[in-house]
């Protein structure tokens, strides 16, 4: 019993230690992007990704940590942003004489906390779809307070700020973009720290229990109510911090920051990235900003194309991106020859997929360009490359690949499935003796 202990405490350790070094790595990577990537977009996009990385992390811990599904979320990050934007317009006068930018985030940590014990208190009474609707209920509420009380929303409008503001310290004035994205990062990587830790800690098993199996948690004497209350506070609080950032960085702040559509961009996110694993959520926030940020400009049809994605990783892969990853964990620990047997049959089964893909793309973008466009009118630009979308022979040609996609799937889907199967068995056989 003492060696099994012992080892045990082995494991843990190294396993934090490992926790520890990837967390340096990623600092390190995030710290050099800008050296790479220097461009005053490519700093935007670094800066946009950090702060969507925060907030879907902290959706994950109201999602993910504790089964509750929100669809009203942005309620917290937008009013942190709108009262942000005016604590750095009032800077100067004599309310506020001056406050440091590099602590916005706790104006917004405070906002959020204060409209999570409120609404969270009204919400949690109530799980599942009650909850669910009940946070539709309150962003719906919150969308319309911003567009009728215009003397501090300003309606459709939103407000406009300025940054740079009073004394700068050390030369520091966050007016230009790169001092920004590391404002961003340092606070990013602060709050998506201690939400880390926090799952690590009691009440994070404390929120897992109550997600998994509320009655038994109940029924050992913890208040199920209580925990749902706390984290849905402590989510308000980071998701409040990374509205002020947002605000910061755009120097804007406009009803769209509470809406249905910025709840449901963060819930995609979450989702897509992998709620079930910490680092799903940000997965999924660099990867659908990016997409977002390059693709809008490429192709009108872009929603359509993250609404289809949305609903195959649900449908197919629940674990999200991240779970595709950890599954493969037992393989790369135990023999990784046996991943390197993979390789030939997921290429094949993604070989496939992506024929299928190529194909519907063609006809949803030919689609989509004979909707806009008059008869007369018939070149489309798909894939870099020139196809007439009222002749035939485009229209045959992508139909071709969708149905040959299909029918290679058929086949390579199921030699892709036996291979995980044997390389699991493998696995489990190596365990066990």
């Amino acid at each position: 019993t003492s060696w099994f202990i012992r080892y045990k405490g082995r494991i843990n350790m190294i396993s934090s230690l490992r926790s520890i070094s990837s967390w340096i790595v990623l600092a390190g990577i995030a710290a050099v992007l800008p050296m790479v990537f220097d461009s005053y977009f490519a700093l935007t996009l670094l800066s946009k990704m950090g702060v969507l990385v925060m907030f879907t992390v902290a959706y994950n811990m109201l999602l993910g940590q504790g089964g509750m599904l929100s669809f009203g979320h942005a309620i917290y990050f937008g009013f942190a942003g709108y009262v942000s934007v005016h604590v750095l317009n009032g800077i100067g006068e004599e309310l506020i004489p001056y406050f440091p930018i590099v602590l916005f985030p706790i104006i917004g940590a405070i906002v959020g906390a204060f409209l999570g014990v409120i609404i969270g208190y009204l919400s949690t009474r109530r799980a599942g779809t009650a909850f669910a609707m009940i946070s539709l209920g309150f962003c719906e509420m919150a969308t319309a307070l911003t567009l009728i009380f215009v003397i501090f929303f300003n309606g459709e409008d939103g407000i406009q700020t300025d940054r740079v503001v009073g004394p700068e310290p050390i030369g520091i004035s966050f007016g230009p973009q790169i001092e920004v994205y590391y404002l961003i990062l340092f606070w990013t990587l602060l709050t998506v720290s201690l939400m880390f830790l926090l799952t690590k800690t009691p009440f994070g098993r404390m929120s897992n229990a109550v997600r998994d199996n509320p009655e038994r948690a109940a029924f050992i004497g913890y208040n199920v109510r209580h925990v749902r209350w706390i984290a849905f506070t402590l989510s308000a609080t980071f998701a409040g911090a990374a509205g002020s950032l947002h605000a910061i960085n755009y120097e804007h702040i406009g009803f769209e920051s509470v809406s249905i559509v910025q709840s449901g961009q963060v819930l995609f996110m979450a989702f897509i990235g992998g709620v079930g694993h910490f680092l799903g959520p940000v997965i999924g926030a660099i990867g659908l900003t990016y997409l977002d940020s390059v693709l809008l400009d490429i192709t009108e049809a872009w929603l359509l194309y993250l609404g289809v994605t949305f609903s195959v990783i649900v449908a197919f892969a629940p674990g999200g991106l991240a779970g595709l990853i950890v599954m493969h964990g037992p393989i790369v620990r135990t023999n990784k020859s046996l991943l390197l047997a993979l390789i030939k049959p997921y290429s094949s089964a993604i070989g496939s997929t992506l024929i299928a893909v190529i194909g519907l793309i063609g006809i949803i973008e030919m689609l989509y360009f004979k909707s806009l466009i008059s008869k007369g009118e018939g070149e489309v630009i798909i894939f870099w490359t020139e196809f007439n979308a009222n002749g035939i022979t485009s229209w045959l040609m992508f139909s071709v690949l969708i149905l040959s996609g299909i029918y290679l799937c058929k086949i390579t889907y199921p030699k892709a499935r036996e291979g995980w199967d044997n390389a699991i068995s493998v696995v489990k056989t190596e365990i066990s003796s």
